[in-house]
């Protein structure tokens, strides 16, 4: 049995700042993971936007998070070195009537302390951005709008928390959690409250033991809260479908450009990516499956459509890839457009981080925050003296000036070898991924930390000696290396001798 003073349930964009937060203090924290790596749910599928604050409803938790997020995002992205940029965004509308919308929104917005919201006329819209439809009739601008890379955030927050002493247990579900008092070893009944005890929680074929729990389990929030309160919640997912487009098209806007929002989100938005790609999406449909993040026909369709109403030009020849993300819908009276973040009425201790979906990612910095501070009010733990803030991603060697090149291939000389071509990523990037904190081990972990697959031949050529370097370094069966998840193991089917005769051919063009 392990015992931590926190755990943390969920390894996404949430939990990993609540980590990095609750690491600053000289307490035992372990975060327990259903996949096996961080970032796998919500936090890997969505459109990497820092919203403004001008949406949320004003007095709402939301609102409040959204904008401390926002201004938190800059300062984070220097401490903890991922990729961000303040672009500005834009919400369009098409109708004269819409102009009162636009209105209302900033309105909203300043409300929510969003103090630089305009609204421009279709004549400054073009100035700004000339491939925005001739059709618009105005437009909401925000110039504290800003993009991110979300896996960046994400893995930059787990490690610096792994860093600071934070376990992480990696594929390790969480499949049951009971009440129990720890002098006597017994089980309470569902609900009651904790008292001196703790939770005894069932993960991964291990049994962990702690005062405090808490839930940022993305879509399955629901299903972890209902283990130990008798005041159920229900979560819905909710699955946007995107498009990805070339890098060819990645300067058709320079700022993020939204449609007005509906009560089912804000609508299908084109956006550059930090990485300098064109997105479009998302969509939105309830669904039931919480692993339903497949895509549809007609949803890419519409999402196109959508796409090329806002932003003339959009080819979808240029389309490299196409991917849904599930947002975690927190549905019944009195809960529905806002996030609970709060400890269980009738489990002590329990703190959930529930319905976190749209801007939650941009709200991530405030709720790491947010929930420390309600821990450390509850049960308080002096400040570690060693607290380490900051962390260096990898080496990024597409992006570094030729001095900085020639630095990183005289201390090692794979960082002139170039695995994938598209995105321009070396041998030495992907083994710094292996080897750091909380390393990749999969091939889309190594795709989600260096973008190694991530370009216009999406892994076609590349995937082959990613999959080589991860067996090298890791001392692993090739056969049992993974895409992903269990089940996607890359060589199913074939043969050692067949491996090995591939591995044999590197001197061999792509």
């Amino acid at each position: 049995m392990k015992k931590y003073d926190v755990i943390i349930i969920g390894a996404g964009v949430s939990g990993c700042a609540i980590a990095r937060e609750l690491s600053r203090g000289r307490r035992r924290v372990a975060v327990l993971e259903r996949a096996s790596d961080v970032c796998e749910g919500t936090s890997k599928a969505n459109s990497g936007i820092v919203h403004a604050g001008y949406d949320a409803v004003p007095g709402t938790l939301k609102a409040r998070l959204n904008t401390l997020g926002s201004r938190k995002m800059e300062s984070l992205s220097r401490e903890l070195d991922f990729p961000y940029r303040k672009n500005g965004s834009l919400v369009l509308c098409f109708e004269r009537e819409g102009i009162k919308a636009l209105e209302e929104l900033a309105d909203r917005g300043k409300k929510n302390g969003v103090d630089d919201l305009k609204i421009l006329r279709p004549d400054e819209v073009w100035e700004m951005e000339p491939n925005i439809s001739p059709e618009i009739a105005g437009a909401l601008y925000a110039p504290s709008g800003g993009i991110v890379c979300p896996f960046g955030l994400n893995i930059a927050l787990a490690e610096n928390a792994a860093v600071n002493g934070v376990d992480f247990y990696l594929s390790h579900e969480v499949t049951e959690i009971a009440v129990q008092k720890e002098d006597r070893g017994i089980k309470q009944e569902k609900g009651r409250k904790r008292g001196e005890g703790h939770y005894r929680i069932y993960a991964g074929k291990e049994v962990f033991l702690s005062p405090v729990v808490i839930n940022a389990a993305g879509v399955y929030a629901d299903r972890i809260h209902n283990m130990v309160s008798s005041r159920r919640i229900s979560i819905v997912p909710r699955r946007g479908e995107y498009c990805l487009l070339d890098k060819k098209a990645g300067n058709m806007v320079r700022s993020t450009v939204f449609q007005l929002p509906s009560k089912m989100g804000k609508g299908v938005l084109v956006t550059p990516t930090v990485h300098g790609n064109l997105m479009i999406g998302p969509n939105a449909e309830d669904i039931s499956d919480k692993e339903g993040v497949n895509t549809t026909a007609c949803g890419l369709e519409q999402v196109l459509d959508q796409g090329r109403a806002s932003v003339k030009g959009v080819d979808p020849g240029l389309l490299i890839t196409s991917f849904a993300g599930l947002r975690a819908h927190l549905t019944g009276e009195g809960r529905e457009g806002d996030f609970l973040i709060d400890e269980a009425d009738d489990a002590e201790g329990f703190f959930d981080v529930a319905g976190i979906e749209s801007p939650g990612l941009t709200c991530a910095p405030a709720i790491g925050e947010y929930v420390a501070e309600m821990v450390n009010k509850k049960y308080p733990v002096p400040a570690k003296q060693d607290f380490q803030p900051y962390r260096r991603g990898i080496p990024n060697i597409a992006k570094a000036d030729q001095e900085e090149r020639k630095r990183l291939i005289a201390s090692e000389p794979s960082y002139a070898n170039v695995i994938c071509r598209c995105e321009m990523v070396t041998e030495g990037e992907i083994v710094n991924a292996i080897h750091r904190p909380l390393g990749a081990v999969t091939l889309d972990g190594i795709k989600r930390r260096t973008r190694a697959g991530m370009g216009r031949c999406q892994a076609g050529f590349c995937s082959p000696r990613v999959l080589e370097i991860l067996t090298r370094e890791l001392g692993a069966d090739p056969m049992l290396i993974r895409k992903a998840q269990p089940g996607s193991e890359i060589l199913q089917g074939r043969t050692k001798d067949s491996l090995a005769q591939d591995f044999q051919r590197k001197g061999e063009p792509e």
